[in-house]
C-alpha cells in the first residue's frame, strides 16, 4: 500500500482553507492507497516514510519563498517531489513568464520593476502591478494613468520588502470572457474551468480579494489547448516531469488566448466546487506516480 502525502498548510483565520483535501485523501484510501494530508513546515513529519509527496495546497510559500524552497529541496532527497524541486524554484518566480516569451509562447506582456529600479508605468491605458512571486492576488492592484502615485507607493511598499514586481496592462477581454484555467494530471487533460475578473478598479493591493469568483466548468476551444500545450513544451526539463499543470489563459489584446500564468506548485484544481467527477483520475494518477 503506498504511502501518499497531500502537502497542505495551516491557514490563518482570514486564509483559504482546502476543501479539495478531505475528497483526495478519501478517494486514495480507494484507491488503494494511505493517504496523509500534513503541513509543508510540520517539523514532526518524516517525509522519507511517504512513496510520495503531493503540493496540493502550501498557500503561504509566496510569503515564506527561501524557506519553501529549502523544504522542499530537503523533502525531494527522502522521497518523490510532485512537482520536482527545479520545476517547483523555476515556477514559484514569475519572471518565468519572460521565458516563456522568448520561446514564442503567446503571454500577458510584463515589464520587471526590481528594488532600485525606477518603474516605467503606462500612461495610456489600465494596468496592473503585482509581484513576481505571489498567489491568490496577493499584493496584486489595478490602476487607470491617473492613479500614478498610488502605484508608486504600492512598488515602493513591495520593494521596501524585497519584492520585485510585475507591470501588465490590464487585459481588458477577462472583463468579457473571463479566465481560463485549462488543468492537467497524470500527463492528460483533466477539465477546465471559466472564473471572472479578479482585480476591480479602486481595490488596494493590500485589500484581501475573492481569487475565484464565478467559477463554471469551461470546455477550451482548439485555440487554448495549442497555448497550453506550448506554455508546458517550454517548461525547463519538459513536461514529462510534471503530475500535474494548470494553464490559465485570458484574452489578449488580438482577442487569442495567452498565458497569464502558468500553476505547476500549488494550483487550485477547483474539484469539489466545479468538478467533483475528476476526483477518482487525480486519484488514480497519484497513486500510479507513488508505484
Amino acid at each position: 500500500m503506498p504511502r501518499i502525502a497531500l502537502v497542505t498548510y495551516r491557514p490563518g483565520p482570514e486564509q483559504p482553507v482546502d476543501r479539495d483535501l478531505a475528497l483526495l485523501a478519501e478517494e486514495l484510501g480507494r484507491a488503494g492507497a494511505e493517504a496523509a494530508v500534513v503541513s509543508w513546515d510540520d517539523p514532526d513529519v518524516v517525509w522519507g516514510s511517504f512513496d510520495l509527496a503531493v503540493l496540493r495546497s502550501t498557500w503561504d510559500y509566496s510569503w515564506r519563498r527561501a524557506e519553501f524552497l529549502e523544504w522542499a529541496v530537503r523533502c525531494s532527497t527522502v522521497t518523490r517531489l510532485a512537482n520536482p524541486v527545479d520545476v517547483i524554484r523555476w515556477n514559484t518566480d514569475k519572471r518565468y513568464l519572460g521565458e516563456l516569451s522568448r520561446h514564442g509562447v503567446p503571454t500577458v506582456p510584463t515589464t520587471y520593476v526590481a528594488p532600485g529600479d525606477v518603474p516605467e508605468l503606462p500612461t495610456d491605458r489600465d494596468y496592473v502591478i503585482k509581484p513576481t512571486t505571489g498567489a491568490g492576488a496577493r499584493y496584486a492592484a489595478r490602476y487607470t494613468p491617473a492613479e500614478r502615485d498610488v502605484a508608486l507607493r504600492q512598488l515602493a511598499r513591495m520593494h521596501a520588502e524585497g519584492l520585485t514586481a510585475m507591470v501588465q496592462p490590464y487585459v481588458d477581454g477577462i472583463d468579457v470572457d473571463g479566465e481560463r484555467a485549462v488543468l492537467f494530471y497524470g500527463g492528460r487533460f483533466l477539465h477546465s474551468i471559466r472564473k471572472g475578473a479578479v482585480l476591480a478598479p479602486g481595490v488596494a493591493f493590500d485589500a484581501r480579494k475573492v481569487a475565484h469568483p464565478s467559477l463554471e466548468p469551461w470546455n477550451p476551444t482548439e485555440a487554448e489547448f495549442d497555448v497550453a500545450a506550448r506554455a508546458l513544451a517550454a517548461v525547463p526539463g519538459g513536461p514529462e516531469q510534471l503530475l500535474y499543470a494548470r494553464v490559465d489563459l485570458v484574452d489578449g489584446a488580438d482577442g487569442r488566448p495567452c498565458v497569464m500564468e502558468l500553476e505547476l506548485v500549488e494550483p487550485n484544481l477547483f474539484l469539489g466546487a466545479v468538478h467533483p467527477g475528476s476526483v477518482p483520475v487525480v486519484a488514480e494518477a497519484m497513486v500510479k506516480a507513488a508505484g
